[in-house]
């Protein structure tokens, strides 16, 4: 029987050899969760033995990600805005950047949103955090892809109220209500071009449904639909909130001009144009 220190040294190994990113740290991650236990207990006990039914578990976990799997899909959840989502194939991985802008949404909208609008939404990543954030508003949720809402509900209704959030099946505003007016905006919606795609992570490209990356040849085609028809549907003094390509901003303030409306660029953490503000 060999010991999670053993089992450790030979997965980062193996890891490194199929360059994956993060080795180590990806390894003490799949160990821990295929043992139920967190990353730290590893280390209070390095030398205990694994039996051949825990090993049959971490297996196929190893293997997944050795694959390039993302580790987000082998685990089974992410943590978003201080909630525990389930994430699978049916919808993109909720990353950092998208708590950003989940940020930058609540700092710039004001006190008390009353309708909040999440187009995309995905694994329902801001339309929960928002309506655990302003309890009082109406949010609701839409995406084209029937798969990822299915994941969406699950995850708000292990989360909050089902009445909070309402989704629904839509290609963008299609499926609204036309008189609907909504104090916020949001969306993280496809944006890559087709260069982009070709140069992304394999965990990228190979798994995460391609619905929700590219958006044709400059990774506009979607964010320009929603720029344009964010005007007639938002409140007055209501707040479009963005997630966009870093070479987008340019033709971003463009399109907010050309729909009434006055844009600005914000950078993500790592200093670069990231996402984008428009008011009505």
């Amino acid at each position: 029987m060999r010991s999670i220190r053993e089992i450790q040294e030979c997965t980062i190994a193996y890891f490194e050899k199929c360059s994956v990113p993060n080795a180590k740290l990806d390894t003490d991650l799949i160990i821990a969760h295929s043992l139920g236990v967190k990353r730290l207990d590893l280390y209070l006990d390095l030398e205990r033995p694994l039996t051949d039914l825990q090993l049959d578990v971490l297996r196929p976990l190893v293997k997944r990600r050795a694959m390039r799997e993302p580790l987000q899909y082998i685990i089974g959840s992410v943590e978003f805005a201080g909630t525990i989502l389930a994430v699978d194939k049916r919808a993109l991985i909720p990353r950092q950047e998208t708590e950003e802008l989940f940020i930058h949404a609540c700092d710039n909208v004001g006190e008390c949103p009353q309708r909040i609008l999440d187009l995309g939404t995905g694994s329902g990543a801001l339309a929960i955090a928002l309506a655990k954030k302003y309890p009082q508003a109406q949010v609701t949720a839409v995406d084209f892809s029937s798969d990822a809402l299915s994941l969406a509900q699950e995850n708000s209704s292990a989360n909050i109220s089902e009445k909070k959030v309402q989704f629904i099946r839509s290609n963008w505003y299609n499926a609204l209500p036309q008189d609907e007016k909504y104090d916020l905006i949001i969306s993280n919606p496809p944006y890559l071009t087709k260069g982009e795609m070709t140069t992304a992570e394999l965990e990228v490209v190979k798994y995460e449904p391609r619905l929700a990356l590219q958006s044709g040849e400059d990774g506009l085609d979607d964010l320009r639909i929603i720029v344009a028809g964010a005007r007639d549907r938002l409140a007055t003094g209501g707040l479009l909130a963005l997630e966009t390509g870093i070479v987008h901003n340019e033709s971003l303030l463009l399109l907010a001009k050309n729909a009434g409306m006055v844009g600005k660029s914000m950078e993500d953490m790592s200093g670069r144009s990231r996402f984008f503000l428009a008011t009505k």
